[in-house]
């Protein structure tokens, strides 16, 4: 096995000639209103109407801060995507720009590394979904049975705590839990508890998006001016029902609990870099697709630091751990038509989130695919409908099933993980450009500050501050070992790379911008659980498996005779 092959990088040029070779069979209709509507779409779903909860009970009114310092974080992501969506105009996202950057091998990484961020992420917001359409129904007096409404594990942990503590020591989301437990049919003993409306909310999506990216535009943008409407409903209309004492405390457990909202948060802004799946899809993709990128962070990034106040300010953060938080708090304070309001629209807005990852995941399988690096049934685009057919039927099984049987919260870290290391590769991939002189083929370049000192002495700077006001870096947590070697060995990773990263840039001149959004992706990256980056580890160690037992036989860069010109000697 050729090392050199492993490592083989694709030129921009020949990878614009395959994605035009015989015409890409997409239709080109969308433009930068369109990719801003569906950047919005994505970013704006499930994190601002169900984990934003979660995030809000754990760190208090902080939470905002986090908000602001994530988006801040993704600014220099998203600059970076800019960069390479306007030199690249190609569906394949984070996976192309790692083809052009660091090789076949590191593509194929992110590649699959991007099913997390994609599929996985689309299971968490179907769920979310189900949940506040099964609390729709409720509102206008449809029940639904409970066994048909959750994930197996939600009910099963209900029942084991109710053996343990008694039914009087039930909240009440476990209440209902063991109510499905006690209400499902059986086979031979065992439970029938599922979520169907996760599963068939992810069917009908999967055949909206199979149908057309016309379709496809027209449902988002609609869908889109509905959930800003509510969201601007509930900041206008909740700012008359906050109470400043509910910011107080402001941070309630301190940085660490604010901190262990990172995954719940990130997850909120991950949107973004769908659009650059649509490239071969958009009008003008080297001129809009920065501006889609930057235009709709920026927006969605002032809504969740506003919605975010308003709703630890109506109620205490404490009572925000609930499924459907922006009804809640409506409820809470009384304004029960607001709260069916919320409960309507949000059905609605989550929807279009799904709609947009759903629209994502086929594109970049459809790109593999291309190169060979999949069974080229996945790069198959429909005659009639110009869509990636067959790679969309299968995108809407792998999210449709799990989503039935899983719970939420086990996917929203995990596909943290592989958002953020696909991140970070973007974000190298930029210096690389840079080093390479490729950067001068984007119509958007990263706005240029030389960082040859001021990397270095931002690393010995923070090494000082950590030294005077941090906390000891390593910390034994209720004597969990496991977690705390982990973590401490993410944290070596962190400050190792930032001192690799400082010599580079003297000797380089890196651009700072990349070099900041690669360490702040880092160092949110170590923050994540131990047994988070165990199932990424296997994750990725599968996707290897799959990669050498078809990708490298099957790749036709690496069975081309004619060497990438782009190749490091």
């Amino acid at each position: 096995m050729s090392k050199n092959k492993l490592f083989r990088k694709k030129s921009i040029d020949q990878i614009l000639l395959d994605s035009q070779k015989g015409g890409s069979g997409l239709a080109r209709v969308l433009g930068v209103r369109d990719l801003v509507s569906l950047g919005i779409a994505a970013i704006v779903g499930a994190g601002i109407f169900s984990t934003i909860g979660l995030a809000s009970y754990n760190g208090g009114p902080a939470i905002s801060l986090l908000f602001l310092f994530v988006a801040f974080a993704c600014v220099f992501t998203a600059l970076s995507y800019a960069q390479f969506a306007s030199a690249v105009p190609v569906s394949g996202s984070a996976y192309t720009y790692a083809y052009v950057s660091f090789g076949e091998l590191f593509a194929w990484i992110i590649g699959w590394a991007l099913v997390l961020e994609y599929a996985v992420s689309n299971m968490v917001v179907a769920i979310s979904w189900s949940q506040y359409f099964v609390s729709m129904l409720e509102g206008f007096g449809l029940i639904v049975p409970k066994w048909l409404t959750m994930a197996p594990a939600y009910a099963l942990d209900a029942y084991e705590k109710m053996q343990l503590v008694g039914i009087d020591n039930l909240e009440g989301i476990e209440r209902v839990a063991l109510q499905a437990y006690e209400t499902a049919p059986r086979i031979g003993g065992i439970p029938i508890i599922f979520d169907l409306p996760a599963g068939l909310i992810t069917a009908f999506v999967t055949w909206l998006v199979y149908i057309g990216i016309k379709e496809s535009r027209r449902a988002s943008n609609f869908m889109v001016m509905v959930k800003i409407g509510v969201i601007l409903a509930v900041i206008f209309g909740g700012i008359f029902f906050v109470k400043p004492e509910n910011w107080s405390p402001f941070a309630p457990n301190g940085m660490e609990g604010v901190l262990s909202g990172v995954a719940a948060v990130f997850f909120a802004f991950i949107g973004f870099d769908s659009i650059s799946t649509t490239a071969e899809e958009s009008k003008n993709p080297q001129r809009d697709l920065p501006r889609a990128m930057i235009y709709c962070l920026l927006i969605c990034a002032v809504l969740y630091v506003c919605i975010t106040l308003v709703l630890t300010g109506m109620v205490n953060y404490s009572a925000l751990n609930v499924k459907d938080p922006l009804a809640y708090v409506f409820s809470y304070v009384g304004f029960d038509h607001m709260a069916g309001i919320v409960s309507v629209t949000s059905v609605i807005a989550i929807t279009s989130a799904l709609l947009v990852f759903q629209l994502a995941q086929p594109r970049i399988w459809m790109t593999m695919s291309r190169d060979g690096l999949l069974w080229k049934k996945f790069a198959t685009i429909h005659p009639k409908y110009k869509t990636p057919s067959f790679a969309t039927i299968v995108t809407g099984l792998v999210v449709a099933v799990p989503a039935l049987f899983f719970k939420m919260d086990f996917f929203v870290d995990l596909t943290s993980v592989g958002t953020f290391f696909a991140f970070i590769m973007v974000c190298g991939g930029v210096l690389y450009m840079d080093h390479a002189g490729l950067s001068s083929k984007a119509k958007f370049r990263v706005p240029y500050i030389n960082g040859k000192y001021i990397v270095g002495i931002g690393f010995f700077v923070g090494l000082f501050l950590v030294y005077k006001y941090g906390a000891p870096l390593v910390a034994l947590s209720n004597g969990e070992v496991g977690n705390a070697l982990l973590h401490n060995s993410l944290i070596f990773i962190f400050w190792a790379t930032w001192f690799v990263l400082s010599i580079m840039s003297f000797r380089f001149n890196f651009s700072l911008l990349p070099v900041i959004g690669i360490l702040i992706n880092l160092y949110l990256m170590s923050e994540l659980g131990a047994s988070n980056w165990i199932i990424f580890v296997i994750w990725l160690l599968i996707g290897l498996a799959v990669y050498f037992a078809y990708g490298y036989r099957h790749s036709k860069l690496n069975n081309s005779p004619i060497e990438d010109p782009t190749e490091a000697p």
